[in-house]
């Protein structure tokens, strides 16, 4: 096999190890996947370096994205007949189009050019960059970031709390970059041995943390329902009635103790507008009053319109209601913010409506973006942060407010079916917990629902896993101290890639690269 096809395919074996190395695989010796790309980078030995690194690190990440996302090809089987055609290509372009970022990160590096063991920080810097680049360009997209490898509630997990998922970003990419150097001589191995120790203080430092305060007499209580309906079922106008009697029989189910204060229903989890289904004198108005008890609140994720009939403005929402007497009142609306590129917008809608794209996608007119995430108050002593579907990606996407109980996460997973992805969405939505150091409770329509608490544990006994239907009865877990990274924000993460940029200044003398032929 000649040397450029044997460098390309390790490029390609990296980007795999790397991606397993996340939940559910957890085969974390992937994570050597980066000392191969950054071997390979420092490796080149070309007339066109640039093009090299370039196609180096866009094929590692071609892969790693390939294995992180191949779940979307499932929601393109929900209209198989319409639309399963496309799930190759849009497995393909994702992964593809994701992996340029990687691709861009290998040319800065680079065009730095680092000598000695300062090359571990200067990969780590700029792929850290790159990822964060991939967090915010087209609303942004920052699924599987290489510092989310750790299973979320881990003990390395919680350097999370502290400098954020990128930063923690940063931190992975730079320990498990480290043995590239090995060959360094005494630094290689004191840079091999500092990677090391740093992986020890993760695990110690983690492991030693004081468990969050348990929920007190006067927690809120909830009840999650994950009635397990298939995403294809609700597009059977037939079955409408069946999917509100599964949720308002659930819903009802006898309380063990004392009845839930709040009652989750996920993002879509019935197939109509909220306005139609919950207007005064509609029978599914009266199955959810009938279902609740006097006091009860519930959350129900879905969408619903505003406008003139002729010009709706449709939001992606999550409505809070209260039980009265008789009766439910909303008392509270939440509209998405963050919307999916090509899922729930189109980004340059005129130029794509032109190319047909909007047409061959399906997409309809998309949703309407909602203001900048604030909490809800549900009830007078009741204030929750919502976060639907998407946005529970996004470190900091909501800021912080003082007397927030909980993060609400409601999504419709039931589009990716029995995959990997409603799994790592599950660990990657965990993150935001250990960020804030705030409980978080998800709802989806077919799994995984949980209660999770401050440091991304899973509460035990709280969980419903993919394809199960029921309730989750429990109480709202206490919430952490303010982390550093609730209080601080980004700023960590800007002063590890100052760590960076400082190793990437040039020092007179510096010792070269090794080379190899390309």
């Amino acid at each position: 096999m000649p040397l450029w096809a044997r460098t390309r395919g390790l490029a390609l074996l990296a980007g795999l190890a790397a991606a397993l190395a996340h939940p559910p695989f957890g085969f974390l010796p992937g994570l050597l996947g980066y000392a191969v790309l950054l071997w390979l980078l420092d490796a080149i030995d070309s007339p066109r370096p640039l093009r090299s690194a370039f196609l180096r690190g866009w094929l590692m990440g071609l892969s790693y994205f390939a294995l992180s996302t191949w779940w979307i090809a499932e929601a393109f089987m929900v209209d198989a007949a319409n639309q399963g055609w496309m799930a190759p290509f849009a497995v393909a372009a994702m992964a593809a189009g994701m992996a340029l970022f990687w691709g861009l990160a290998a040319v800065l590096y680079r065009l730095i050019r680092p000598a000695g063991v300062r090359r571990v920080l200067v990969f780590a810097g700029t792929f850290a960059l790159l990822e964060w680049a991939r967090g915010h360009i087209l609303t942004g997209f920052p699924w599987n970031l290489p510092g989310e490898t750790w299973r979320a509630g881990s003990a390395p997990s919680q350097a999370a709390a502290l400098v954020g998922a990128y930063g923690l970003t940063w931190i992975t990419l730079a320990v498990a970059a480290a043995p590239a150097v090995w060959r360094e001589g005494r630094r290689g191995r004191i840079a091999v041995g500092a990677a090391v120790a740093t992986l020890a203080v993760l695990y110690i430092g983690g492991a030693v943390l004081p468990r969050p305060v348990p929920p007190g007499p006067d927690a809120p209580t909830v009840r999650i329902v994950q009635a397990d309906i298939p995403q294809e079922s609700k597009w059977d106008a037939g079955r409408f009635a069946q999917i509100v009697q599964t949720y308002v029989s659930l819903t009802a189910r006898p309380y063990a103790g004392k009845p839930a204060d709040i009652v989750i229903w996920p993002e879509g989890a019935l197939p109509a507008a909220i306005n139609d289904y919950i207007v005064p004198g509609s029978w599914v108005r009266q199955a959810i009053v009938d279902a609740l008890r006097p006091g009860q609140l519930m959350l129900i994720g879905g969408y619903r319109y505003e406008g003139t009939p002729d010009q709706p403005v449709y939001y992606n929402s999550l409505v809070a209601l209260r039980r009265t007497t008789d009766d439910v009142v909303v008392v509270g609306i939440y509209d998405k913010h963050r919307l999916v590129p090509f899922g729930e917008y189109l980004p340059a809608d005129a130029l794509m409506t032109k190319l047909g794209v909007k047409s061959m996608a399906h997409l309809g007119d998309g949703f309407a973006t909602g203001p900048a995430p604030a909490p809800l108050r549900i009830a007078p002593n009741l204030l929750v942060q919502p976060l639907i579907c998407y946005e529970s990606l996004f470190p900091r996407l909501a800021e912080p407010v003082p007397g927030v109980r909980a993060i609400v996460n409601v999504s419709n997973d039931a589009w990716f079916g029995v995959t990997s992805g409603p799994l790592q969405h599950l660990n990657l939505a965990s993150y935001r917990a250990i960020e804030t150091g705030l409980p978080l409770i998800r709802a989806t329509p077919t799994g995984v629902s949980a209660l999770i608490d401050s440091q991304g544990r899973i509460v035990p006994g709280a969980r419903l896993k993919l394809g199960e239907s029921g309730v989750i009865d429990g109480k709202v877990s206490g919430t952490s101290s303010p982390t550093l990274f609730s209080k601080l924000g980004h700023w960590p993460f800007g002063l590890l890639l100052l760590v960076s940029f400082v190793a990437a200044i040039r020092v007179p003398g510096g010792r070269g690269l090794e080379k190899v032929p390309n």
